[in-house]
């Protein structure tokens, strides 16, 4: 793999070539590229940011009532999925061209989106997201081909950051519109997303693509081959899918994690074996080939590279969960109200019949029980954070007495519903959108300015500031930072994730654009992403594991932050010992 590009002879090819942004700047396809993103992560994020808090509302509340373990199963696996098949998707638009893969993909995320909206149980929720995943698969090795062949070396740097400032703005309004629209029901959210992909197809009316003509006579076949190349043969594609599908079967409990681990290794064991029964032959026949990796630096790269998105994405995995159940964000509240009722009532909605009808339905339950532990008391108080209200376990102990010694009325339940308004709380992902709008309106001068940095320092740097903002949510969780400033610490915490994925996720893609030949971008794009979905993988197991048992079980929400910033910290040193390890290369050689 290097820079060199395979030249181009043909007259669309010559009349691509003068179009390069050396000069005509980006060119038209770079602009309604950056469009169309624009929309689809408008349709995505509009989900993403609330799905935890979608996946864990019980169906009575309009959610889908799932628990930990299969939101963490489902926010694992179909997004590995949806950045797996880039890999051969974007072999597909190398081969049968850019549009044709905008078409596809629209046609099917659409409806899609729609009916995510219209099922409750876990197995149709899982397979209406896997064809989401699929149309996003289709479209993001084609969108990010797209940008790279409308860059050159002199303004690739700048190209990316404008394609990623217009990834969160797509990603900021997108949460604001979803938290609007599931103020009016979850099912809005949902025909929302599905109205964002049907607009795509206005600005992919006026796309134009130049074919290389290097892959106009290559077959499917040849593409797949050139394809594998990149990082190893069928052995070594077999030997990791294999222990991924074995995590898989744990992620959604078919195994323990403990059994999974025993069989992985025993696979490791059992390729090693097999390896050193056809080390010394020589054959076209893939099974009797040792496993070999093409490319050890970039496959090491990405490999890495995984841990900074496994602990990313516990912005939207475990953040919003953690802000809704465990951070008192009263703070915030106060503040909005210098703004006027209205600005409270839209960050920090509160359905008060709701409400009451919950209050009711707790009085009727609750009547004559016996005193209530302070286990179940704080089961009470994170039945009422669905309805957006943080109400303090005292408060909830005091309610129980009353009904327990005489009759709760609906006129009460009313009452106490507007009572219980002072606890209401600002929508997490309000706050979590906080991070694109700190990209949106930051990134390109983060971009400019780390222009002259070598990429791994930017990367180390950036997950540095990632493992900063998780060891204060630490401090935080052990009680060393004051609980009633919680919605400003989460603010801080946000904004420190936001500036490590500003260092970070633009200056990954960089690197493998610029080692990508152009006439086969969108494969190595494809690859890039290879890292993105183990990544999700691991991020959502992980989430679904920490927040179940350190946080609900062992109540130790203080470990799990510790877990994700120890993991930063080994990412950031991995990347440091691939500089260096690349640095004694080069000087032996």
């Amino acid at each position: 793999m290097n820079n060199n590009q395979i030249p181009i002879t043909t007259n669309s090819a010559a009349k691509q070539s003068k179009q390069t942004p050396a000069n005509k700047g980006f060119g038209l396809a770079f602009y309604i590229a950056n469009t169309m993103e624009i929309f689809e992560r408008l349709a995505w994020y509009g989900f993403f940011a609330v799905s935890s808090v979608y996946m864990t509302t019980p169906v009575e509340q309009g959610g889908v009532g799932f628990n930990d373990a299969q939101r963490g199963a489902v926010q694992g696996i179909i997004p590995f999925f949806l950045y797996l098949l880039p890999v051969l998707t974007g072999a597909l638009a190398d081969r049968y061209g850019y549009k044709k893969l905008f078409i596809i993909s629209f046609i099917i995320m659409a409806p899609s989106y729609y009916f995510l909206g219209q099922v409750t149980d876990f197995n149709s929720f899982f397979m209406i997201l896997m064809l989401v995943a699929f149309g996003a698969a289709c479209f993001k090795p084609v969108v990010v081909g797209t940008i790279s062949r409308s860059t050159n070396d002199t303004n690739r740097g700048l190209g990316f950051g404008i394609f990623y400032t217009m990834v969160n703005l797509g990603g900021f309004i997108g949460p604001l519109v979803a938290g609007y629209m599931r103020a009016i029901s979850w099912d809005a959210v949902f025909v929302m997303s599905a109205v964002w992909i049907l607009l795509n197809f206005i600005p992919l009316l006026f796309y134009r693509e130049a074919t290389p003509s290097s892959q106009v006579n290559t077959s499917f076949k040849q593409v797949l081959q050139q394809a594998q190349q990149v990082l190893g043969n069928s052995r070594f594609a077999l030997l990791l899918f294999t222990c991924v599908i074995i995590l898989m079967t744990a992620g959604v409990s078919w195994l323990s994690y403990t059994q999974a681990f025993v069989l992985i290794v025993i696979w490791l064991g059992l390729n090693w074996l097999w390896d050193k029964s056809v080390s010394t032959k020589q054959s076209h026949n893939w099974y009797l080939q040792p496993v070999r990796v093409s490319n050890r630096n970039f496959a090491l790269y990405l490999a890495i590279l995984t841990g900074f998105w496994t602990v990313y994405n516990q912005l939207f995995y475990t953040l919003p969960l953690f802000i809704r159940d465990y951070t008192n964000t009263q703070d915030l509240v106060v503040l909005l109200s210098y703004f006027g009722q209205s600005t409270v009532d839209f960050f920090a909605f509160v359905d008060s019949g709701a409400l009451s009808e919950k209050i009711q339905l707790l009085s009727v339950n609750y009547t004559s029980s016996s005193p209530l532990t302070s286990t179940e008391l704080e089961a009470i108080r994170l039945e009422l954070v669905h309805l957006k209200v943080n109400v303090p376990v005292s408060e909830i102990a005091l309610f129980i007495e009353q009904i327990a010694t005489s009759d709760f009325t609906q006129q009460q339940s009313k009452q106490l519903a507007q009572q219980w308004l002072v606890y209401r709380q600002v929508n997490p992902e309000y706050l979590i959108n906080l991070d694109f709008a700190a990209i949106v309106l930051l990134q390109i001068i983060v971009s400019l300015k780390c222009q002259g940095f070598k990429v791994i320092s930017v990367l180390i740097s950036g997950l540095i500031v990632t493992a900063g903002a998780f060891l204060l949510l630490l401090l935080m969780s052990a009680g060393l930072l004051m609980t009633q400033l919680g919605g400003a610490v989460m603010i801080t915490v946000i904004l420190l994730i936001a500036f490590g994925e500003m260092l970070t996720s633009p200056k990954s893609q960089e690197y493998v654009a610029s080692i990508a030949p152009k006439n086969s971008a969108a494969m190595f794009m494809g690859y890039y992403f290879v890292s993105m979905a183990l990544g999700f993988l691991f991020a959502g197991f992980l989430s679904g594991w920490s927040y179940g048992y350190l946080v609900k079980e062992l109540q130790r929400p203080a470990l799990m932050w510790l877990l994700f910033a120890v993991i930063a910290l080994i990412t950031g040193f991995g990347f440091y010992l691939l500089a260096r390890n690349n640095k004694d290369t080069n000087s032996e050689t």
